[in-house]
C-alpha cells in the first residue's frame, strides 16, 4: 500500500512540473512589454479631481458599496450605523442601526435596489429590506451558519448571497429562506475579498490571507482555477470589466492583474516608494485604469497597460486616515473612496 501511494504522489509531482513547464512555455511575455511594443501608449485624461464628500458617520468607514443606478451608495462604519447616500447630492437617504457596531461590509443588491446586506465580527449576514427598513430598523433576514467574521458579502441577485468569512470558507445562500445552498472551503486561511464576475453570475473571485486567489463556478460547487503570485494576504479582488481577468490588492505593497485564459498573472503594479499594504481595488469603466486605496491614506491609479515601472496616479487631497475601501460605480463615472478618518470622498 505504501509503495502504490509513493508512486501516486511521485506521479502527481509529475504531472505539476508538466503544467508548469507549459504554463511558463506560454507565458512568454508581459502585458507592458506587449503595449510598448505597439508603440506609444494614448495619455489617460487627467486630473480626476474630488468633487463630493459624503460627511455623516461618526466612526472608522470600513466598507462601502454602489446600487445599481450608479448614484446611490450604502456605507458601513463603525459607529454601529450603515448609511445610504445620494452621491450627487451628498443627502443622506437613510440610516440603518445595527445591533453590532463591529460591521466590515456591505453590499447592495444591483438590480432592484430594494435589499442591502452587512456583516463583521458578530458572524452575521444581515439583510435590510431598505423599504421595510425606514419604519422597522430590524433585519429582514440573518444568515448564521460562519465560525468566523464575516469579510464581505455581495449579491447574486434578489434570491442569492455569497458571503466570505474569516473561518476560511465562502457560503452560497438563498435569502428568503435563509438556507446555506453550497458552501466553498478549499482556502486554508481567512477569506478576505470576494467579487462577482460582471458577465456571468454563476462566477466568483475570492481573495485570501492564504496568499491565493480562487475562481468558483456556482454550478458545481467548486473552484475551478487558483492563481498565485501574491507574497503576502490578499485584501481586495475585483473582476475586470470583461470578466476574464481579475485584480488583487496585497499586504505585499503590490496590485496584481490575472487573466483567467492564460490561468496567470499578466501584470504587477507597485513602487519602490509605496511599501505599505492595499485595503481594496477596483477598475475604472473600460479597464485602463485599477484603482487601490493604500494604508498610508492615498489612493493610486495604475494604468493596467504599462509596466511596473510606471509611477501610479495619485488622487489629490487624499484622506487623513487609512483608505478602507473604494469602488467605482456601474457607469464607470464616478469613484468613492471611504476612510478611517470617517468620511467618504466621491471623484470624478
Amino acid at each position: 500500500m505504501e509503495e502504490r501511494i509513493a508512486a501516486a504522489e511521485a506521479e502527481v509531482a509529475s504531472l505539476k512540473e508538466q503544467i508548469e513547464n507549459v504554463r511558463s512555455q506560454k507565458k512568454n511575455s508581459s502585458m507592458g512589454a506587449v503595449s510598448r511594443s505597439a508603440g506609444a501608449l494614448r495619455e489617460i485624461r487627467k486630473p480626476i479631481k474630488m468633487r463630493r464628500t459624503l460627511k455623516g458617520h461618526f466612526g472608522k468607514v470600513y466598507a462601502m458599496h454602489w446600487a445599481g443606478d450608479s448614484q446611490t451608495l450604502v456605507s458601513a462604519s463603525q459607529d454601529g450605523k450603515l448609511i445610504i447616500w445620494d452621491a450627487y447630492t451628498t443627502n443622506k437617504v437613510q440610516a440603518v442601526p445595527l445591533r453590532s457596531s463591529w460591521v466590515m461590509t456591505c453590499a447592495f443588491e444591483q438590480s432592484k435596489g430594494n435589499l442591502i446586506a452587512c456583516g463583521g465580527l458578530d458572524n452575521v449576514c444581515s439583510i435590510y429590506n431598505i423599504q421595510q427598513t425606514a419604519n422597522n430598523a430590524r433585519a429582514t433576514k440573518e444568515l448564521v451558519a460562519h465560525d468566523g467574521y464575516l469579510s464581505c458579502c455581495r449579491f447574486v441577485d434578489e434570491g442569492h448571497v455569497i458571503t466570505s468569512s474569516g473561518d476560511g470558507s465562502c457560503i452560497y445562500w438563498d435569502v428568503s429562506g435563509g438556507d446555506v445552498l453550497k458552501t466553498f472551503t478549499d482556502h486554508t486561511g481567512d477569506v478576505m475579498s470576494l467579487a462577482m464576475s460582471p458577465e456571468n453570475s454563476n462566477i466568483f473571485v475570492s481573495g485570501s490571507v492564504d496568499t491565493t486567489a480562487k475562481i468558483w463556478d456556482l454550478r458545481i460547487g467548486k473552484c475551478v482555477q487558483t492563481h498565485t503570485g501574491n507574497e503576502e494576504d490578499i485584501n481586495s479582488v475585483a473582476f475586470f470589466p470583461d470578466g476574464f481577468a481579475f485584480g488583487t490588492g496585497s499586504d505585499d505593497s503590490s496590485c496584481r492583474l490575472f487573466d483567467m485564459r492564460s490561468y496567470g498573472e499578466v501584470n504587477t503594479f507597485k513602487n519602490d516608494k509605496i511599501t505599505c499594504g492595499i485595503t481594496s481595488v477596483s477598475f475604472s469603466k473600460s479597464g485602463r485604469l485599477m484603482f487601490g486605496g493604500y494604508d498610508d491614506f492615498n489612493a493610486y491609479a495604475w494604468d493596467t497597460l504599462a509596466d511596473s515601472s510606471q509611477t501610479p496616479y495619485a488622487l489629490p487631497g487624499p484622506h487623513e486616515n487609512r483608505v478602507s475601501c473604494l469602488g467605482v460605480n456601474a457607469k464607470g463615472d464616478a469613484l468613492c473612496t471611504g476612510s478611517w478618518d470617517t468620511n467618504l470622498k466621491i471623484w470624478a
